[in-house]
């Protein structure tokens, strides 16, 4: 089941000392880390405490009290990422850290793997009440990455049978298996779109406590879209698409680009973002495609902003696709071929593609480029209140409140 519940509890009312475990530091790149900063600087703006579970920068831990930075090693393949293998020195760290901090009212996992583990041991051995964010599609991005995913899943199963005690079923050999081996024992288990809620659910992903699964998704910093909406569009001469991203094969980029190649009518196109497939890009594209490189996510908001058009390429792999949703929050149209994603958009807010062939993203573009606003003028974002981070968190808050009274 999924719900989507918005109204406020009393039992909030009061400061709230929220937990969050996280799969990568707030401060490396990445669409998790974006929702998970902007989930707490509301919490904060609503006078609530926060504090960050995750593996350590690269650089090391960052002096901030709000953050619990744990040992780690390099991800050789991704620049900034790191990981780390749950153990009790993990625990006792967290517990040194959180002396100097006030007594933990919830936690709040958005992490599938060794944030998991961790939260839901503390959350076990406290008994303090979880929630889970679910972000991943796991059974896109690691079964399709990996040649043995069975194994992977077995040996994710040695950390969730640490993490939850006799509490633990029974070893995982794939990823709803696994997911759901965490999800009964949530409190309150939330996703960022209803496709994904209605996946997790047909999977038996739920929480045994409330196993309706509440959609939140993640929204745009309030402060973001009234800067947005001071400033006119600017209209151009020729439409500006813009591509953001990672530059790996689920995010399709090498499909944009041959589909770019195929368009009949003048686009100048941005592309942000760095990956294992930079130099096959670079070597496919146009004169008239512009790689930024990895760029802050305030740098990607402005992009996304400016340009006449947003491309989201993937297919089957976004729980929420947030790069859409903050192209549609900020007025800009978005051009897109995975139907599952249209389904939580303002109708006219987009355009989806036929099929997945570059043909058929070629049309697209041409059809959205010729429909794009041609005149300066300010933007009316009244109608899309919802997409606020504000209005998100309310959400998000109800749900602790639910958690809470378990």
């Amino acid at each position: 089941m999924v719900s989507a519940v918005t109204a406020t509890d009393p039992r909030l009312a009061s400061t709230m000392h929220v937990l969050i475990f996280c799969e990568q530091h707030p401060h490396t790149l990445g669409g998790a880390q974006v929702s998970v900063n902007l989930q707490a600087e509301f919490l904060e703006r609503a006078g609530h405490i926060v504090t960050f579970v995750s593996p350590s920068l690269r650089s090391g831990p960052v002096d901030d009290p709000r953050f619990i930075d744990l040992p780690s090693h390099a991800v050789p393949t991704v620049a900034q990422y790191t990981w780390m293998w749950p153990s009790d020195k993990h625990l006792a760290m967290i517990a040194t850290a959180l002396t100097q901090r006030p007594p933990v009212d919830i936690i709040h996992v958005q992490s599938d793997f060794w944030g998991a583990a961790l939260g839901y041991r503390v959350a076990r051995e406290g008994n303090i009440p979880l929630i889970h964010t679910m972000h991943h599609r796991l059974d896109v991005g690691v079964d399709g990455s990996m040649p043995f995913p069975g194994l992977f899943y077995a040996m994710l199963g040695r950390w969730q049978k640490w993490s939850l005690g006799s509490l633990f079923h029974k070893t995982p050999r794939e990823a709803f298996g696994y997911l759901g081996g965490y999800a009964h024992h949530a409190d309150v288990v939330t996703a960022p779109s209803t496709h994904f809620a209605r996946l997790l659910a047909s999977r038996d992903v739920v929480s045994r406590k409330h196993p309706e699964i509440a959609v939140v998704p993640t929204g745009v910093n309030d402060d973001t879209l009234d800067e947005i909406a001071r400033h006119p569009r600017i209209a151009h001469d020729v439409p500006v698409v813009s591509w953001v991203g990672r530059f790996s094969p689920e995010k399709r980029l090498l499909e944009f680009l041959d589909a770019v190649n195929r368009v009949t009518i003048a686009l100048r196109v941005r592309i942000a973002g760095d990956g294992a497939l930079a130099t096959k890009a670079k070597a496919v594209a146009g004169d008239n495609v512009t790689f930024l490189g990895g760029v802050p996510y305030e740098r990607a908001i402005a992009e996304i902003s400016e340009a006449d058009i947003l491309v989201q390429s993937s297919n089957g792999f976004e729980t929420q696709g947030m790069t859409v949703t903050e192209a549609v929050s900020m007025g800009t149209h978005v051009v897109i071929v995975d139907a599952e994603i249209a389904q939580d958009l303002p109708a006219g807010s987009y355009t989806l593609t036929r099929d997945l062939s570059a043909d058929a993203l070629s049309d697209a573009l041409e059809t959205a480029a010729a429909r794009r606003a041609t005149t300066t003028g300010p933007r009316d974002l009244s109608h899309l209140a919802d997409f606020r981070q504000s209005a998100r968190t309310a959400q998000m808050l109800t749900q602790y409140a639910r958690a809470l009274g378990r």
